[in-house]
């Protein structure tokens, strides 16, 4: 699930930074409304434990409004740490060493963060998480082949595009 900045759609880049392979993702229509049935499932406590396997959910503050965000997002673990992926605006507000809290299987815990913005960092780190879920890679335009590998120009597109990896080291 994504969600931008302040909770409504997506910012779009200019026609010309448009990837060729197809763009950069883009939010549901109902998108709001989704993230809102998610949350709740999230803090349920059998919910949780089903919808948790896959889903987290953030707790932001906006960095310049302070304004605070929840926005549920999907997850994949990778060498002890939770790796989340977004081209959305909300990324922004996490910021590498400022502890973001999560609510990570039906509890609220504080998370340290590492963001990766290098398109090497993001190439790299994206193409784990298409491998692991395939929904993610569908909803950021990334084409898997047969073997299950992620298309590498549809990962740099990601990148050019402005997506961004969060790697989350729970407390």
């Amino acid at each position: 699930m994504t969600d931008d900045d302040a909770g409504s759609s997506a910012r779009r880049a200019p026609a010309s930074a448009q990837p060729a392979s197809g763009g950069r993702a883009e939010t549901m229509a109902l998108q709001g409304l989704a993230n809102r049935f998610v949350r709740g499932m999230l803090r349920l406590p059998l919910l949780s434990r089903v919808a948790g396997r896959r889903l987290i959910t953030l707790y932001l503050v906006g960095r310049k409004s302070g304004r605070r965000y929840t926005v549920p997002v999907a997850y994949t673990r990778h060498e002890g740490a939770l790796l989340i992926g977004s081209p959305f605006a909300w990324g922004r507000n996490l910021r590498t060493g400022v502890p973001v809290e999560v609510r990570f299987q039906g509890r609220r815990r504080l998370a340290d963060v590492h963001v990766l913005t290098d398109e090497a960092g993001v190439v790299e780190h994206y193409a784990v998480i298409a491998r692991d879920n395939h929904n993610f890679a569908r909803f950021n335009k990334i084409r898997i082949d047969q073997d299950g590998n992620p298309d590498p120009d549809d990962l740099r597109s990601a990148w050019a595009a402005g997506a961004r990896v969060f790697r989350l080291t729970l407390r």
